[in-house]
């Protein structure tokens, strides 16, 4: 591959980029809050945080159409992500809509969730007919290392988060980017069950996910984080369309600016498929550097 990219760069031409064949809507992302948040994480891949409005809000109006599309199609799965969903002035009405067609994930980084909310979200948990489950991401066992890339003191906010939720019988799956890598192995993994069991929760939850090295995490080394030239993907790392390791084969994402391959590319003007569901219902390209990262390191932004 580094000699493809090599040719390419003099300027020879090379083996296009793989293809991706669309075999159904499994998973339909909604970036119910656009990238607004109330962090700005160091890590974050479209560079989310209170003054990043280049996607807004998604109003209940505008979800509801794309709801009824993956709905009529069987869809079986809907996330909720950011940006930080429950700034979203309408989040229970967009959560309680969306419970009416298909199990809801919801990635948060906690530190909105008050008491109330966490018994009302219980309350949705208990009375739904499909799966409601909550996603907090936390990215250290101390505030040391969290702190270092979610903002001071965020540490024990977003565990106090964590804490109102398990108050109320809820459980929910703690998500870790490794931008520490000792994080992602086996005693790291070990760290964050014993921090989450010292806080009453006796089945712990945890994903790994590996960083995705553009947005403000491609700035977070100096200029010396960003995808090299070799790591790209090429016909030969992936010569069947129909691969089932990648989930952009069977999910879209959906913000108030349109219909994206995926969560992470929505920064991405290129990367943009139209305004509708119908738009996004064909094969992709793997031609983004991030596709790289979820092949190699086999990630999916499910639970």
């Amino acid at each position: 591959m580094i000699d493809a990219v090599l040719e390419q760069e003099r300027g020879v031409e090379v083996a296009p980029y793989p293809e991706l064949n669309f075999k159904r809507l499994d998973t339909l992302w909604l970036q119910v809050s656009g990238t607004l948040c109330n962090l700005a994480c160091l890590h974050c891949f479209i560079s989310c945080g209170p003054k990043n409005d280049s996607h807004g809000h998604m109003s209940l109006e505008l979800v509801r159409p794309h709801l009824d599309w993956a709905a009529k199609r069987g869809v079986k799965e809907v996330y909720f992500t950011g940006g930080e969903p429950f700034m979203n002035p309408e989040i229970r009405e967009l959560i309680e809509a969306t419970l009416e067609v298909a199990p809801l994930s919801i990635l948060t980084n906690g530190i909105l969730i008050t008491d109330g909310l966490a018994r009302w979200l219980a309350e949705v948990f208990r009375r739904s007919r499909y799966n409601f489950d909550m996603r907090v991401s936390l990215d250290g066992t101390t505030a040391e290392e969290n702190d270092a890339i979610r903002g001071r003191h965020t540490f024990e906010r977003i565990l106090a988060g964590v804490d109102r939720l398990v108050a109320h019988g809820l459980n929910p799956v703690i998500t870790v980017t490794t931008c520490h890598a000792e994080l992602a192995a086996e005693d790291g993994r070990s760290r964050f069950i014993e921090l989450l069991r010292e806080r009453g929760i006796t089945q712990p939850r945890l994903k790994f996910l590996a960083p995705i090295r553009i947005g403000r995490e491609e700035r977070r080394h100096g200029g010396d984080g960003a995808y090299r030239p070799s790591e790209r993907l090429y016909v030969e790392d992936i010569p069947d369309p129909d691969t089932d390791h990648l989930q952009c084969d069977s999910c879209r994402m959906v913000t108030d600016q349109g219909v994206f391959p995926c969560p992470i590319l929505i920064e991405d003007p290129g990367a943009r498929m139209g305004d509708t569901l119908d738009d996004g219902a064909h094969a992709i390209k793997l031609d983004r550097s991030a596709c790289y990262t979820c092949h190699v390191d086999g990630i999916s932004c499910k639970t």
